[in-house]
């Protein structure tokens, strides 16, 4: 269940060029940020259209991953929201990227990467990071008790969600997607 407002606190649209990384078409790949942020076109293949955000030791990562999915979907049309309901979809993505990046923090020493897919009415969100550990909806879950509800605010917002780990390779992706309203 999403909740509507008919504009969120701060949202002034799009940044000026380069405030919140790249896609394609824009900087090139080598690009860094101040602060350590890299953000990496990615190839689009058939109306599939990526965008790719690497952290590199930099604070703040959950506001600035928030900010660069609101820029992500002011791209790709998802914002402004022409009704409700498609404002309601715009901010259980940024919700959803905002429980995934702050679960890595808390989690797994922070995010590596962020990478937001838009392929047709599909919005596919995944954070990489080096931890160990399995994220999952806490048991019991403690209503109206502050931590421990990301995975459920998740698990109620998308479509699916799930952990993806290569043997070999330390970490995970955690990766979660949410549908456009019809």
């Amino acid at each position: 269940m999403s909740t509507t407002r008919p504009c969120s606190p701060g949202d002034r649209g799009p940044e000026p060029s380069g405030a919140s990384g790249a896609s394609e078409g824009d900087a090139p790949a080598d690009d860094a940020s101040p602060g350590g942020v890299t953000a990496v076109p990615a190839t689009p293949s058939a109306g599939r259209q990526v965008r790719r955000l690497s952290f590199d030791g930099t604070s703040g990562v959950v506001p600035l991953a928030r900010d660069f999915a609101r820029q992500a979907l002011y791209a790709w049309g998802w914002l402004p929201a022409a009704s409700a309901d498609q404002r309601a979809a715009a901010e259980d993505v940024l919700l959803v990227v905002s429980e995934l990046v702050t679960n890595a923090c808390l989690h797994a020493e922070g995010p590596d990467r962020l990478e937001i897919t838009c392929d047709n009415k599909v919005i596919h969100i995944e954070v990489s990071d080096l931890g160990a550990g399995q994220p999952a909806p806490r048991t019991p879950h403690r209503a109206g008790r502050p931590g421990g509800h990301g995975m459920f605010i998740v698990q109620r917002l998308c479509l699916d969600w799930g952990v993806v780990r290569v043997p070999g390779v330390a970490g995970k992706k955690v990766w979660a997607e949410l549908g456009a309203p019809a």
